[in-house]
């Protein structure tokens, strides 16, 4: 079964549930004059909803590219998941403001031993339906069925609360059902802002995760011949669908038909240990043929690396008899004005080699 089918039965799973708990507790809501019982009846139609969204979305994001869409539409599951957070905030709000008006204008409910068990077999459906679709969702990378297994989760805690007013009514006639709903609508609230700000997030752009970018550059320096790699910027284009592009540093005597061989065979390996496609293997030259040069090296880096808010020195490249020296410096986010920071780093190099004419480039601190 692939990440697509996988993916739409969950889904299936997950609007043939809900719309079997929405139908029941809608009924004994009504009869039960409980506002909690209602929202969570509509909460379970939203989250049926929700499902229908993320088929579509998976359907949609399988599209092949094409002339106006090169890198293909995977991105669309990103956009599935946003409308899923924003549906699940429609509801918080929405029931937020109906259990204010209950609050304002109280009835008493009137639950039922058929009421109690309707509530408690929706804990228990919506506790095994989301350890499920969340389970899924982390096993294929899509972040809608991630979402909706979390709202699940959330669910089974919020109809759990109302069980738990239900038998405080019945044996002690204290109503706590009105103000049990707003609290649920605050928590509903919470977490549709929480889902569209991690998916929002995703759509800007995130940095890679560490462990996955500490992994592709040692994959890049196991190849023969490189000496370091970085400069790592990898593109999301949706699940599975990762681009990347790398610097890699190699000794100055290496031939054009030696990168060649080495850019196929990083671009090889990456791709099946990673299952990102680097686009580009750039190449910086390291002097090895002078001493000098190499003493010059120290002296730049031991320079460079007494500032604080220097994360790396890379690329280094000395010319001898153009009195030259070009280095890329990583300048650290925490430093505030990164481009004061740099010119300050590139100064001091200046001032302890002054004979040199220095040709520094700032690098965005992108991976770790």
């Amino acid at each position: 079964m692939n990440r697509e089918q996988k993916i739409i039965r969950a889904s299936i799973t997950g609007i043939l549930a809900n719309l079997f708990l929405a139908a029941f507790k809608a009924v004994v809501g009504i009869l039960s004059n409980s506002i909690a019982v209602v929202l969570d009846a509509v909460n379970n139609l939203s989250d049926a909803m929700s499902s229908v969204i993320t088929i579509i979305g998976t359907k949609l994001a399988n599209r092949p590219a094409d002339k106006k869409h090169p890198f293909g539409y995977g991105r669309i599951e990103y956009l599935s998941a946003t409308i899923i957070s924003v549906i699940v905030l429609y509801a918080g709000i929405t029931s937020f403001v109906e259990s204010a008006k209950k609050i304002i204008t109280p009835e008493a409910p009137d639950y039922s031993a058929v009421t109690l068990i309707v509530i408690a077999a929706g804990v228990l459906v919506k506790i095994i339906l989301g350890n499920y679709v969340k389970k899924v969702g982390e096993e294929v990378g899509s972040d809608a069925l991630v979402n909706s297994g979390e709202d699940a989760r959330l669910d089974a805690v919020i109809s759990a609360s109302t069980l738990v007013a239900a038998v405080i009514y019945m044996f002690f006639h204290v109503s706590l059902d009105s103000w049990l709903g707003l609290i649920i609508s605050c928590v509903i609230i919470k977490s549709g802002v929480e889902m569209l700000k991690d998916t929002i997030s995703r759509i800007l752009g995130e940095r890679a995760e560490g462990s996955l970018t500490r992994e592709i550059k040692a994959t890049v320096c196991s190849v023969e011949g490189a000496i370091g790699a970085y400069d790592l910027f990898l593109h999301d284009y949706g699940p599975d669908r990762m681009l990347g592009s790398v610097h890699v540093e190699v000794p100055d005597y290496f031939t054009a038909d030696r990168l060649d061989k080495m850019t196929r065979e990083i671009e090889e390996k990456v791709l099946q240990k990673h299952h990102v496609i680097m686009t580009a293997v750039g190449f910086y030259s390291q002097n090895t043929k002078n001493d000098e040069a190499a003493k010059l090296r120290d002296t730049v880096r031991d320079t460079v690396m007494s500032f604080d808010h220097v994360l790396q020195m890379h690329g280094f490249y000395a010319d001898l008899q153009k009195k030259t020296i070009q280095f890329d410096v990583v300048i650290d986010f925490m430093a505030g004005d990164i481009r004061k920071a740099f010119n300050e780093t590139v100064r001091a190099v200046q001032e302890a080699l002054p004979d040199y004419q220095i040709n520094a480039q700032m690098d965005t601190d992108v991976s770790d």
